[in-house]
C-alpha cells in the first residue's frame, strides 16, 4: 500500500515532514502527544499554552462527491467534527480539556462550492461545540477566515486551529515502562454521547480508501476531486459508488467512509476525573496502531499489541482491496483509535469508565522491556501473523 500511497502524492510516514522539524524545539516537555508552549498570554509559570491546527484532510473530497451524487448538504457536519476532533483529542491527550477557543480556515473553489455549504460548516462547527457544552467540554468560536482560492483548493479545505492554557500540573506525560498493559478504546460502535453509529475511520487514510474502493465512474464525473497529474491506474479504482449498500445494516459505502470521527474528550474528562496514574495517552492517528512508536525513546521498551479485537466492517472492505494487512495497522486505526498505558491493577477503572459512556474498551497490549528487534510488535487478531515496526 506505501506504494500506492507514493503514487498518489502521498507519504504515509511523512519522512520529508519529519526531517524538516528536525533541530525544531519540541517546547516544554519532550514527551508529550502535543507540543506544549509557556503560558504566553497569562506569563503564568504554573501554568502551559497548547496551540493546535488540523484539517479533515482528503476526506473533505469525498464528503463533496458525496454531496454532488446525492445532494445532501448534512454530509459537510461530518467534515467539521473529522477537523475538531483531530485538534482537540490530540490536546486532550496531552491533559487539555479547555476551555477552548477555535479559529476556522475554510478554502473553497468557490465556483464548485456554493455559499449553501459554507453555511452547513458553520451551522455544524456551532452545534457541535454546543453538543460538547453538555459535557462538560467549554469550546467557543473565534471567528476565522473563509478564502475563495480556486486557484489553489480544487473542491473545498475544511480546517481549525485550536488554543487552550492548562496546568501544568495537569499535563499528561508519555513515559511507557515494563509491565505497563495498554487499554485500547473503540473507534466504533455508538457511544452514549452519540446520535448514531460511527463506523470508526476517522480521518486518516482517505486518499487510499477513496481511491482503492470507488468506482472509475468518478474518474470522468468529478474530475476536480483529484490530482490531475496522476497516473489514470490510482485514480478510483473500486467497485462501489458512494450509494450502494454497505455490509453494515442501513449504512451505503459512502456513509461508511464519510462516517464522523469520534471525539473521546467526555471519556478523557471522566478517566482524568478518577486520578489514576497514567504512563501515557495515544491518539491513534497518522501512524494507525503504529502512533505509539513516535513516542518510544530508541532501545528503551518494545510495546506488544497481541489482543486486538478484530476490525470492524469498514477495515474489512478496505482489506478486501488486496492491500497488505501490515500495511493497514500502519495507517487505519482498525478499530482502536484511542490508547491508556498504565499499571495493570488500573486497567479495570479504565474500561469501567469507557463502558459507562457506552465505549467498548479492551487490554490489547502490554510493554516489555526493549527486546533489541523492534519498538512494537503486532499481532494481527484475524490472521494471527505478528508484524514488527522499528
Amino acid at each position: 500500500m506505501s506504494g500506492s500511497y507514493l503514487s498518489r502524492g502521498v507519504d504515509p510516514e511523512k519522512a520529508d515532514v519529519h526531517q524538516a522539524l528536525r533541530g525544531i524545539s519540541k517546547g516544554l516537555y519532550t514527551d508529550t502527544f502535543c507540543k506544549l508552549l509557556p503560558d504566553l498570554l497569562a506569563g503564568d509559570p504554573a501554568y502551559a499554552t497548547i496551540l493546535h491546527a488540523d484539517t479533515a484532510g482528503t476526506k473533505a473530497a469525498l464528503a463533496y462527491l458525496y454531496w454532488r451524487e446525492t445532494g445532501d448538504t448534512t454530509v459537510w457536519r461530518g467534515i467539521v467534527q473529522d477537523a475538531l476532533v483531530m485538534n482537540f483529542d490530540d490536546m486532550a491527550c496531552s491533559g487539555a480539556l479547555g476551555p477552548f477557543a477555535v479559529s476556522a480556515t475554510l478554502g473553497r473553489n468557490r465556483r464548485l462550492v456554493p455559499g449553501e455549504v459554507v453555511v452547513e460548516l458553520i451551522g455544524a462547527a456551532e452545534a457541535f461545540f454546543e453538543h460538547m457544552r453538555t459535557w462538560g467540554i467549554e469550546v467557543q468560536s473565534a471567528g476565522g477566515e473563509t478564502a475563495d482560492v480556486g486557484d489553489l483548493v480544487r473542491t473545498l479545505d475544511v480546517g481549525y486551529t485550536v488554543a487552550t492554557r492548562l496546568k501544568r500540573s495537569a499535563v499528561q506525560h508519555i513515559q511507557l515502562t515494563p509491565g505497563m498493559v495498554c487499554v485500547g478504546i473503540a473507534s466504533f460502535g455508538q457511544a452514549r454521547y452519540e446520535p448514531s453509529y460511527t463506523s470508526g475511520i476517522g480521518s486518516n487514510g482517505l486518499t487510499f480508501a477513496r481511491h482503492e474502493l470507488l468506482h472509475q465512474y468518478y474518474r470522468a464525473q468529478y474530475p476536480e476531486t483529484y490530482d490531475p497529474g496522476l497516473e489514470e491506474q490510482v485514480v478510483y479504482q473500486g467497485p462501489y459508488r458512494v450509494t450502494d449498500p454497505s455490509p453494515v445494516p442501513n449504512q451505503t459505502v459512502g456513509q461508511l467512509l464519510l462516517s464522523p470521527t469520534r471525539t473521546y474528550l467526555p471519556f478523557l474528562k471522566a478517566l482524568f476525573g478518577l486520578g489514576l496514574p497514567l504512563g501515557g495517552i495515544v491518539h491513534c492517528t497518522g501512524g494507525g496502531q503504529t502512533k505509539v512508536v513516535h513516542f518510544i525513546p530508541q532501545r528503551s521498551v518494545t510495546v506488544l499489541k497481541d489482543n486486538l479485537p478484530p476490525p470492524p466492517p469498514v477495515f474489512d472492505l478496505l482489506g478486501s482491496t488486496g492491500a497488505s494487512p501490515r500495511e493497514l495497522y500502519q495507517v487505519f486505526n482498525m478499530g482502536v483509535r484511542l490508547e491508556v498505558y498504565l499499571q495493570p491493577e488500573a486497567a479495570p477503572g479504565v474500561i469501567g469508565c469507557a463502558n459507562q459512556l457506552g465505549l467498548e474498551a479492551w487490554v490489547t497490549g502490554r510493554v516489555a522491556a526493549y527486546d533489541g528487534n523492534a519498538r512494537l510488535h503486532l499481532t494481527d487478531p484475524v490472521r494471527g501473523e505478528v508484524y514488527s515496526y522499528s
